[in-house]
Parts: C-alpha cells; sequence; structure tokens
C-alpha cells in the first residue's frame, strides 16, 4: 500500500467531514484533499521523477499536512526541514539529498537564504518574493480530482535526518512500506482500535517530530486534527476543554510544562481519551503526577529515526499495573509491536540471556530501507542495519516478559573510576524530589576518575527554597538509593535547559558548556 491511494479513498470515503482546524480555520476531507492532489499534479509538472526530493520548511500550520500527504501522493521523496535546525544543517541536508524544489514558509526567508541558492525552484507559502511562485498560484493551475501514480510500496517516502545533524548528516531512507507499518501499529498497538468521527488529535508538538507521525492514521480514517501553531499548555488545555481535541503525543518537558499549570486538573482534562508520550523517558513520579492530575490513560512509545515508532508499547493497563503493582513497570518501553522483533546482542553480536544489558536491535517492515549517500546512491548496506536488523545504539534489557527497559544511548553511558554508569538511573532518582521540574545527568571530563557524574535541575515554577539547603538533599537522596560511585559529584540548579529540535534536552550543548567552563 502506498500513502497516496489512502488519501485518495479517505477524500472520497468521508468528503464532508472536517479534517484540519487550524488558525487558518477548518477545512473538510474534500477541500484538503483536492488542495492535495493539485500539489502533486503541480510537482510532477516541473518535471520530477519518482523518487526525486522535496524540501520542505514549515512550522505547525495547515499547510504541512498539505505537503506531507501532497508530495508522497506525487510518488516523490519528502524531505521536512526542521525549522528549529540551524540554517547551517539545513544547507548540508540539501546537499547532501541533492533537491531541486523547495517548499517553504515565507517567516523564514531571511535564515533561508544559503538553501534558497541551492535549488531551482522555491514555492512560497504566506508571501511573495521574485524568484518564487506563491503556493495558492501554484495549486490554482492544476486540477483537483483524484492523482493516482503507481508508487512501488518500497520507494521512497521521505529521508528523515535526526535532530541536531553535525559533520556530514545522513538521511534514513523511509519507504510508504515503513510509513503504513507504522500506520499499523499505531492503530493496533497504541490506540487498540480504529478512530473515527469522534476522534481528534491535537498536534500541541511540532509536526516535524513525533507529533507527525499521526497525521496519516487520523487522516486515513477520517477523524479530525487540530493543529496548533505553537506549544503553549494553556492553550492546550483550552483545546481539550473545549475544542473538541481528545488525543495527543507530547515528549516529557511538554509534559511537565503541562503539569505546572495552575490549577490543572483531571477534571479540567476528562475529555482527553489518550496521552501519549515518547522522545526521552519518563520519570515515574511524573507518571504518577500525571495519573493525579491529568489522566490515567497514557500510553509510551519507542522509535528511532532509523525504525519509525512505534516500535514497543507501554500500553495504558501496564501503567496501571505499574502504578498499583509493579512500579518497575513504569521504567519500561513496553512490548514490541506487532510485526516488530527485538533482540539483545552483546558487543559480538550475540543474543544475551534475559534481564542481561545489552544494545537493542530491531527487525520488520518499520526499519529503514539504508541511508542516503551524498553521491546519491542508496545505502542499503550499512553499519547500522546488517542481515536485516537494525543496531540502534540504545541499551537495554528484556524482562520474562519481553518487555523492553531501556537503560541509555551507548553514547550517554559513564565511566567513572572504572564502572558503567547510566544517567536515567539517577534522573529518575533525582525527580523524585518535589521540587524538582527537569533533570540532566552526564559524565565530565576528570583527570582523576575519567568522568564525574555531573547532575543540573531545573525547579518548579515559584518554587522558594535555599539552593544550598536542596543541593544537599537532593545529593543525600541519592547517596540513601544508589551505591555511592554512582552519586553525582557536582549538582547545579539552572534557570532553564537548552532543548534540541525535537524538543529534549539538550545534553551535548550541556556538556559542552560545562567543560569549557573547566567544571
Amino acid at each position: 500500500m502506498d500513502v497516496g491511494t489512502l488519501v485518495a479513498r479517505s477524500t472520497r470515503k468521508y468528503r464532508d467531514r472536517i479534517a484540519v482546524e487550524s488558525s487558518e480555520g477548518a477545512m473538510t476531507y474534500g477541500e484538503i484533499g483536492s488542495r492535495i492532489f493539485q500539489l502533486a499534479r503541480g510537482l510532477k509538472a516541473l518535471g520530477l521523477a519518482p523518487g526525486d526530493r522535496v524540501l520542505d520548511l514549515q512550522s505547525n500550520q495547515r499547510t504541512y499536512i498539505e505537503t506531507d500527504l501532497g508530495i508522497s501522493t506525487a510518488g516523490l521523496c519528502r524531505v521536512a526541514l526542521n525549522y528549529r535546525l540551524h540554517p547551517n544543517d539545513w544547507v548540508r541536508i540539501t546537499n547532501d539529498c541533492g533537491a531541486k524544489v523547495l517548499i517553504m514558509d515565507a517567516k523564514f526567508w531571511d535564515e533561508s537564504a544559503p538553501v534558497r541558492e541551492l535549488v531551482d525552484h522555491i514555492i512560497l507559502i504566506h508571501g511573495e518574493h521574485d524568484g518564487t511562485t506563491p503556493y495558492e498560484a501554484f495549486l490554482a493551475k492544476q486540477e483537483s480530482h483524484a492523482f493516482s501514480t503507481a508508487v512501488d510500496p518500497d520507494s521512497f517516502v521521505s529521508l528523515n535526518y535526526s535532530s541536531g545533524t553535525t559533520g556530514n548528516p545522513k538521511g534514513a531512507i523511509r519507504t510508504h512500506r515503513n510509513r503504513t507499518a507504522s500506520l499499523n501499529n499505531i492503530i493496533t498497538d497504541i490506540f487498540g482500535r480504529i478512530p473515527n468521527e469522534t476522534d481528534c488529535w491535537v498536534h500541541a508538538g511540532p509536526v516535524t517530530h513525533t507529533s507527525g507521525l499521526f497525521v496519516l492514521p487520523y487522516f486515513t480514517f477520517g477523524a479530525k486534527q487540530i493543529v496548533l501553531a505553537k506549544y503553549d499548555p494553556e492553550e492546550f488545555i483550552d483545546v481539550i476543554q473545549n475544542r473538541g481535541g481528545n488525543a495527543t503525543a507530547l515528549v516529557p518537558t511538554m509534559v511537565a510544562r503541562l503539569l505546572a499549570v495552575d490549577g490543572i486538573t483531571k477534571e479540567k482534562m476528562a475529555n482527553l481519551r489518550m496521552l501519549g508520550y515518547a522522545g526521552a523517558p519518563m520519570p515515574p513520579d511524573q507518571i504518577k503526577q500525571c495519573h493525579e492530575k491529568i489522566t490515567t490513560k497514557m500510553v509510551q512509545y519507542y522509535g528511532l529515526v532509523e525504525a519509525i515508532p512505534p516500535v514497543t508499547v507501554l500500553s495504558e493497563a501496564d501503567h496501571a499495573l505499574g502504578l498499583s503493582q509493579n512500579p518497575e513497570l513504569l521504567t519500561s518501553a513496553g512490548n514490541p509491536c506487532v510485526g516488530v522483533e527485538i533482540l539483545i546482542v552483546d558487543e559480538n553480536g550475540k543474543e544475551v540471556p534475559v534481564g542481561e544489558i545489552g544494545e537493542v536491535i530491531t527487525r520488520g517492515d518499520h526499519v529503514m530501507r539504508g541511508y542516503y549517500g551524498a553521491a546519491g546512491q542508496d545505502a542499503t548496506v550499512t553499519k547500522a542495519v546488517r542481515d536485516g536488523w537494525l543496531h540502534t545504539g540504545d541499551l537495554g534489557r528484556i524482562d520474562e516478559d519481553n518487555r523492553l527497559y531501556l537503560v541509555d544511548r551507548k553514547g550517554d553511558m559513564i565511566i567513572s573510576g572504572g564502572y558503567n554508569i547510566y544517567p536515567r538511573e539517577i534522573e529518575d532518582v533525582i525527580a523524585e524530589i518535589p521540587e524538582v521540574l527537569e533533570v540532566a545527568v552526564m559524565g565530565i571530563h576528570d583527570v582523576e576518575w575519567g568522568q564525574r557524574v555531573t547532575a543540573m535541575v531545573t525547579l518548579v515554577p515559584n518554587t522558594t527554597v535555599d539552593h544550598a539547603e536542596l543541593t544537599t538533599r537532593i545529593l543525600d537522596h541519592c547517596k540513601s538509593r544508589m551505591a555511592s560511585y554512582k552519586k553525582p559529584k557536582d549538582l547545579r540548579i539552572v534557570a532553564e535547559f537548552p532543548l534540541n529540535s525535537t524538543g529534549k534536552i539538550a545534553k551535548k550543548v550541556l556538556k559542552q558548556q560545562l567543560e569549557a567552563e573547566g567544571k
């Protein structure tokens, strides 16, 4: 199955239903379908061949859904430029993928200058500049009836570059098969049912990241989507209370901001049918707060750029069991989805016994085709994918019930005094302190220890506390809960954390800052 076939089916079957709401108003399936088909025809009229790359530079808005589905419907390969990345990263990605067409929002005009010099065609949304084609005029030239093209399920649907790309970027090749595998796993393992006209997904986080996974599942089954221009916890609460929104996916930093809103209650969030979270581990204490203040209908999912999510899912029932009987479950990433295989292997690629830590590897239709080569070749044989298995670089273990527990990234593991230390374990303990909003633990170069365990925390808004007293309390709490060699040797309280393009705490930036200070 290919994306275009699903789009054509939905626009016929659900023609009069509302498909998308945004700051620009509401649009039915019939209306947005016509625009998707016009875009597909317009791109093909530029002379693009199947699999050619099209750059897409937008923030959260309705046209993002049009370009997402329209580029795929045309049998072309979409390369979303994350607007939170630096323009230098956009240039590296453009050079790597060889795109000659750029669809972009005019608000990024100034910073996009280096990229604009590299392409032949610029289609501009919400503005006009010499040498560009206005988006609306581009659509208006084309017929609006259903567009169909023979698309091989294993052909390119997108190139996805990981956040914070540096050096030589690597674009993970996702295919139509990958995307429909994600759709199926979302329906079966995250939702447990097919969405319908009463369902409304809220794109609260960047559609370039985790929220964008849910565009196709909701579109396929005629449900509604609301696109928020940016994440504001107060606006998000209003959307759930008053505008019909009833499902979303957030990263833990966004959940922390929601929990910090004065007066947040489960009564206000009663319409929420599902709160998905992904992108980073959520401390068990934060999960408990969510159950108390937001909703009990929580689902966690895990995936990677190279393995389209969800790969594993920790269900609503797992969360309830974890809170009532087995707290360790709350630290799990859940069970593999239908059609997903997972193994834990040692450095030689040999499977380790149940409960032992090793590298997570996975196989199935969710795994990328390979990395796109700078010379324009499909690098199907890569260091990451061997014999069909993706070596994720994540460390984890599997229990007797086949649940995955992620320990850390290989590169984040701290080696101090000869001991292997996993930051997440320390972060979960520090997060139990009520005043702590967010925490990041990392290893900083140390002459004596090799690496020194260093923790940084931000505080819950409006917290009044003596920093020296709180520091002592946090370190004493760590001492009571873990081996002494794991306890942070340094702890700093900061106003806020730098975030990367996907909303995660940018640990590399923090580490560079600390090591530059000689701390």
